[in-house]
């Protein structure tokens, strides 16, 4: 909900500066420049700051996909940075990837031989 939130007021700046700026005092090509100039800082600052912390601490939305083959198997969260583990069967590896916000450092570690799915 607070994703959308966020957005709402992006789009609410962006239109309020094309009816303040371009409207009011017909300067078209300063409101385009100024939206536009919003809009990307805007996405810019959502994608690399605030999407995970969205996500963790107010309940936003956010999709990751599991690569093909694999099976999920656990998530969890170190400080702002989502873990997600999954089992390839083919390879007999857990891989623990990283989704760091935007994207920038983001981590793995592979676990040969892991076997989670026999019973002991």
């Amino acid at each position: 909900m607070v994703t959308y939130l966020y957005w709402a007021v992006v789009a609410g700046l962006i239109i309020a500066v094309l009816v303040g700026v371009g409207g009011k005092l017909a300067q078209w090509k300063s409101a385009g420049i100024v939206s536009a100039t919003i809009l990307v800082i805007g996405a810019g600052a959502y994608y690399f700051h605030f999407q995970q912390i969205f996500v963790k601490r107010y309940g936003g939305v956010m999709t990751v996909t599991v690569p093909e083959g694999q099976l999920h198997l656990a998530a969890t969260w170190k400080d702002d940075n989502l873990w997600i583990e999954n089992y390839d069967p083919l390879t007999n590896t857990c891989h623990f990837r990283e989704y760091s916000r935007g994207n920038l450092l983001q981590g793995q570690v592979t676990i040969k031989n892991c076997n989670p799915l026999l019973r002991k």
